[in-house]
């Protein structure tokens, strides 16, 4: 199969780059949120999405400070509660929620899970990076950036 060569996105909007990754600086400097989370994050919106690029490179960085065998169970994680810490939960919740909006509306039982482990700044934090990720991956996706998997 022969590799399918789109736009750069990044390259012909540095512009836009430029503000997209500014909230990425904010999300990884400024606020309070840990950066294993953050990372997790990013992984399962990536999944959502189906984001080739994004979910090889946030796995890449998930693995370094989390096992493996937590990782491979991402997609799957309410099914194994054991293994992830309760704001972590919360979060994998209110990621999915606020990344199918069109389908979820948000339910006022995710809010209510977020809302009761995170304070009222890092639930804003937290939904900003949901929303930074949804666009990246509405870049990365269509425009097919590549991976650093070899076959």
């Amino acid at each position: 199969m022969s590799e399918n060569k789109r736009l750069i996105w990044n390259e012909v909007a540095p512009q836009g780059a430029r503000a997209l990754y500014g909230i990425h600086h904010y999300i990884m400097t400024a606020t309070h949120l840990p950066e294993e989370l953050i990372h997790l994050v990013f992984l399962r919106v990536s999944q959502i999405n189906g984001c080739a690029h994004c979910i090889d490179l946030h796995t890449r960085d998930l693995l370094k400070t989390m096992a493996v065998d937590k990782v491979a169970l991402v997609p799957v994680w309410a099914e194994v509660p054991h293994l992830f810490p309760e704001q972590y939960r919360a979060a994998l919740a209110w990621a999915e929620e606020v990344t199918l909006v069109s389908e979820t509306h948000a339910s006022d039982e995710a809010y209510a899970a977020a809302s009761a482990v995170f304070g009222p700044k890092d639930l804003v934090d937290l939904t900003i990076t949901i929303a930074a990720m949804n666009a990246f991956n509405r870049l990365g996706a269509p425009f097919r950036l590549p991976v650093k998997a070899k076959a």
